[in-house]
């Protein structure tokens, strides 16, 4: 990195901190302040004449922007894009970089280069999920676009919104779906777009943008990445709907998008709880349950996106049907019909499995230690996110991790099989302890204890 480079950094940190807030302001305190300057959060906070925002689009290519999202890139690290350039690279010749982003932003000539499509595996499927790639200059300048608009966007979205926002997660959205099943809403629709982000018309929504956006440099900017070409293998082609996944930009249309439903659902009296493309709709009642469906059926229509015709339904939790919502099932009580329990669904505990197997194959020639330090972080993140579930779900799981190891233990004896019968012996569960493997049944019990308290 050039000494120029230091210094541009420094004075991004400095420009951030030297710029105060204000109580009245404190929940904007994720903005980019290298944009977002006080006299402009007031005028979010009381509205701009008109409704809708001009002259924005300098603000995207000023240079604070650009290095603060090339920052944001470069610990997100990621591959390269088409053009083969790494994060690094782009970094190493940072200032030359940052200058042409600025002036093809400026002259309104930047043209984004073609997405890069690739395919990973789905979590506990056997199915894959397509991502797209932007090169690392698109990707900085997606994320300069973010930091300018994403703010007047946040102004408007609806509380029940919970994915891919500022200071809020999906822990957030499974808090507000358990509190209203515990409060008697257990009539469910389960809803589910069919390929969401490949659906998501472009007129439709840059109606939507322009609703608040009047900056012409923005528009052009948004319609060229809704239209970047996508390469796969030897095709490329250019989409006619949809937004990529894997870009920068992306999840704050895609929430664009569904924020008149958000909305609608509240205007009509309904409950909804959604994290980006998964949502619910709780109600007291079938027919309420089945009026929430008519609206939404109507909606998603001239949305013109689809519901998927299998997984979309109506859920009753009080005939023990259940419900799967972002990583876990939700379910009434067998033993005390009041309570409702929660579990990870399936496909949690088989990715969490498919995690660990390669780290803990029988021919692992590592010692115990070091193959229990490289699981122990996986266990630890698991178990955060799955804390609130029924205690017999971490026994079960400590048994499979365990069971793994003692085959390791039994293979070096030169015996067959897995780890079972007398191994339990042999390694009791206190041997794992010693060698410092981390229990989620114990983790649990202490977390039980600690809430007593």
């Amino acid at each position: 990195m050039s000494a120029q480079d230091e210094v541009t950094r420094k004075q991004v940190a400095e420009e951030i901190q030297s710029s105060p807030t204000g109580e009245a302001l404190n929940r904007w305190e994720w903005v980019e302040r290298s944009v977002w300057t006080d006299r402009m959060l007031q005028a979010l906070e009381h509205g701009v004449k008109g409704g809708r925002w001009h002259s924005l689009i300098d603000k995207v290519y000023k240079e604070l922007n650009l290095l603060s999202s090339y920052e944001k890139v470069r610990k997100n690290k990621g591959s390269a894009g088409v053009d083969h350039q790494s994060v690094t690279g782009f970094g190493n010749n940072l200032a030359e970089e940052i200058a042409k982003l600025q002036e093809s932003l400026k002259s309104g000539t930047y043209t984004p280069q073609s997405i890069r499509r690739v395919y990973i595996p789905k979590a506990g499927s056997n199915k894959k999920r397509a991502l797209g790639i932007p090169t690392v200059r698109d990707r900085v300048v997606q994320g300069a676009l973010l930091q300018v608009i994403e703010p007047i966007f946040e102004e408007i979205f609806a509380s029940q919104s919970y994915g891919f926002r500022p200071n809020r997660g999906c822990k957030d959205a499974l808090r507000r779906a358990d509190e209203l099943m515990r409060s008697g809403y257990w009539w469910i629709v389960d809803i589910d777009f069919e390929k969401y982000f490949d659906t998501i018309d472009h007129e439709k929504l840059l109606k939507l943008i322009k609703e608040k956006i009047s900056d012409g440099g923005i528009i052009s900017l948004i319609k060229k990445f809704l239209g970047q070409e996508i390469l796969e293998e030897m095709s490329n082609w250019k989409p006619e709907r949809g937004t990529p996944q894997g870009a920068v930009i992306s999840p704050l249309l895609s929430n664009i998008y569904l924020n008149p439903l958000d909305h609608l659902m509240t205007e009509e009296g309904f409950e909804m709880v959604r994290y980006a493309d998964d949502a619910v709709v709780l109600c007291r009642s079938e027919d309420e349950a089945r009026a929430a469906y008519a609206v939404l059926v109507k909606w998603t229509e001239q949305a013109g996106l689809r519901l998927h015709p299998e997984k979309t339904k109506i859920v009753n939790l009080s005939n023990r049907e259940g419900l799967d919502f972002l990583g876990y099932h939700f379910e009434v009580s067998k033993k005390y019909p009041s309570r409702i329990n929660r579990w990870p669904r399936n496909n949690a505990r088989i990715s969490l499995r498919n995690r660990l197997r390669p780290l803990t194959k029988r021919t692992n020639g590592n010692s115990m230690e070091a193959i229990i330090h490289r699981i122990n972080p996986i266990l630890m993140g698991w178990y955060e996110f799955f804390k609130q579930s029924h205690r017999f779900t971490f026994p079960e799981a400590d048994g499979w991790v365990r069971m793994r190891l003692r085959s390791i233990l039994r293979k070096r004896m030169k015996r067959k099989g897995i780890g079972n019968g007398w191994d339990n012996q042999r390694w009791p569960n206190a041997y794992f302890s010693k060698q410092g493997l981390f229990s989620m049944a114990e983790a649990h019990v202490l977390n039980l204890q600690s809430s007593l308290r």
